[in-house]
């Protein structure tokens, strides 16, 4: 029987109309921090589904063309030492089928802070495996009203019986999500799918 540590709260709201705006909101001020760094910017996650049930933290995919590029690395190094994000350069996504160590799965992550407002910022690079699932992840939903009800219902649910431990709640809704993922894969074979900046 697993048990898992109380870590921070997990709370899953109903979709908010605010949501496409406050991410408009940050794109403004992410092209302002990355400049030409930033290929694309783009609102990724849960809060990017109309009607999708989600944690109230605007998911943003920045995409990059070289994680080891050296004037992004200086950009990182100014952005750890601000007041204004979190920042994390050892991360790495998960990814069904592929080892923790792959060169897919490499990204950067930040979190603004207070009295900001709550975003995840991952920096991916163009063309891997990561960069790509974030975008069929998001198209997919969009596309398929039936499964993103259930994928937030049961999201809803997780949250229920982990209200206070996101080590539980993830642990349930991972696999959940490589389901989807492989479903999404199909469809995206299906209609021919493309990344808009693979």
């Amino acid at each position: 029987m697993h048990t898992f540590p109380v870590s921070r709260p997990v709370q899953i709201v109903p979709y908010q109309s605010q949501w496409p705006l406050d991410f408009l909101s940050l794109k403004v001020q992410l092209q302002t921090v990355f400049g030409s760094l930033a290929k694309h910017i783009d609102h990724i996650g849960s809060t990017a589904v109309p009607g999708l049930a989600a944690k109230d933290i605007i998911d943003i995919q920045v995409s990059v063309e070289d994680l080891e590029d050296s004037a992004l690395q200086a950009l990182l190094e100014r952005l750890e030492a601000s007041s204004a994000y979190r920042v994390r350069r050892n991360f790495r996504d998960e990814l069904t089928g592929l080892a923790e160590d792959s060169p897919e799965l490499k990204k950067y992550f930040m979190a603004t802070l207070p009295p900001q407002r709550a975003a995840n910022i991952h920096i991916r690079q163009m063309g891997k495996r990561n960069h790509r699932y974030a975008l069929l992840f998001c198209a997919f939903l969009k596309e398929s009203p039936a499964e993103a009800h259930i994928y937030g219902l049961l999201k809803q649910r997780f949250a229920a019986f982990f209200p206070e431990s996101i080590e539980g709640y993830l642990y349930f809704k991972d696999p959940l999500m490589d389901l989807l993922y492989l479903q999404a894969e199909r469809w995206a074979t299906q209609t021919a799918w493309q990344a808009h900046h693979a």
